[in-house]
């Protein structure tokens, strides 16, 4: 396999790395660090400084505030599209959800390693100051694959789950069915019911019932 190397000596050099890795040199750092963006790119690649990746040989001659502003933008736009294990995501990764700061993110880290694996979304509430409205925020974004409620490991917002089923109850499914991805027609099912009244019938407005589909 070939990895791209970019930004490597950046964080083998980092504070971040140092208390990752107290008992490694910085070249093995690096060779942890590319070994690990195989493994997932994502989750190793937001603990550097964006512009350290290399975007382009004239990236210096940008206004350096603004370039940082849109490549930060495009780091939180993989990070919200893809969504973050709960489980195994690391500290800088969850800073980047929204409605997580850096020392909520640590705290999540810690609950992990002191309780074990979260097995919902709603254990989220029990971590130290992360509270309803942070909850709310970043709940959406958030993958708990070990929880009993397949919708904890989807996109779809907890306050959405009830729409949610309501909603495939109409169109023939389950949550049996999300859980064994047997949603082939679903697409075409809710066009067959109609998205309006379909809507009407969850309880949601047609944008919340479009993302919860999608």
């Amino acid at each position: 396999m070939i990895v791209n190397e970019a930004g490597a000596s950046v964080y083998s050099a980092s504070k971040l790395a140092a208390e990752e890795f107290p008992q490694f040199d910085v070249s093995i750092r690096s060779a942890v660090s590319i070994a690990r963006r195989l493994q997932d790119p994502l989750a190793e690649l937001v603990k550097i400084d964006p512009k350290a990746i290399g975007v382009g040989q004239y990236q210096h001659d940008m206004p350096q505030k603004e370039l940082g502003n849109a490549l930060d933008a495009v780091v939180e736009y993989c990070v919200t599209t893809v969504g973050a294990d709960l489980n195994t995501a690391s500290a800088p990764l969850l800073a980047r959800v929204s409605g997580i700061n850096a020392a909520v993110a640590k705290n999540i880290v810690t609950y992990r390693e002191e309780n074990g694996l979260f097995k919902s979304r709603k254990e989220l509430k029990k971590v130290p100051k992360l509270g309803e409205k942070a909850f709310l925020q970043c709940a959406g974004f958030l993958r708990v694959a070990e929880s009993k409620n397949v919708l904890d490991n989807t996109g779809v917002h907890p306050e959405s789950y009830e729409a949610a089923e309501k909603a495939l109850s109409i169109c023939g499914y389950s949550l049996n069915d999300v859980a064994a991805g047997k949603l082939d027609e679903l697409s075409d099912r809710v066009k067959a019911a109609g998205e309006e009244v379909l809507a009407e019938k969850a309880g949601v407005g047609l944008p919340t019932l479009r993302d919860i589909i999608k």
